[in-house]
């Protein structure tokens, strides 16, 4: 289980694969803020709904200086058939070594049920244009996020 990120602290770098396996780095946002959420599992009705929140607003976050990376462990195959099912607009990147999600703490101990188990925990990371942390928020709902965020970060 990896520690949880804080405001001011660097952002980790990473490259992974998009739905169409071409890569992606945090470093090619440099200069942009970037909005970087962390779901457990595409095609999945909450994390269906959350990025569709994030397309509905893309258009207002993208006005205000932000990108949007969606992470979960996906294969990019799976990623494709979510984005086109969905017509999602966000970036979608696959980290099924779970590495990147790790790195960001977006990985751990769940409880569901009364069962306790190691999965993806929702989050969602802001990085300044400086990779930096701006804010981290971990346990996130699906439902309501996208406008939670927004009006946290006053757009």
């Amino acid at each position: 289980m990896s520690e949880r990120l804080q405001p001011g602290d660097v952002a980790p770098a990473f490259t992974l694969p998009d739905a169409d396996g071409k890569g992606v780095s945090l470093s090619d946002h440099k200069g942009r803020k970037v909005i970087v959420y962390f779901y457990p599992a595409a095609l999945t009705p909450g994390c269906t709904k959350q990025a569709c929140d994030f397309t509905d607003n893309l258009e207002l976050l993208a006005g205000a200086g932000y990108d949007v990376i969606g992470i979960s462990p996906d294969t990019p195959e799976k990623l494709a058939k979510f984005r086109d099912k969905e017509s999602l607009k966000v970036t979608l990147l696959a980290d099924p070594e779970k590495t990147v999600t790790e790195s960001y703490g977006a990985y751990g101990e769940k409880k569901n049920y009364g069962k306790t188990y190691l999965g993806v925990i929702r989050s969602t990371i802001v990085v300044d244009e400086q990779g930096k942390v701006e804010r981290a928020l971990y346990n996130v709902r699906a439902t309501g996020h996208v406008a939670k965020i927004i009006k946290d970060l006053g757009i």
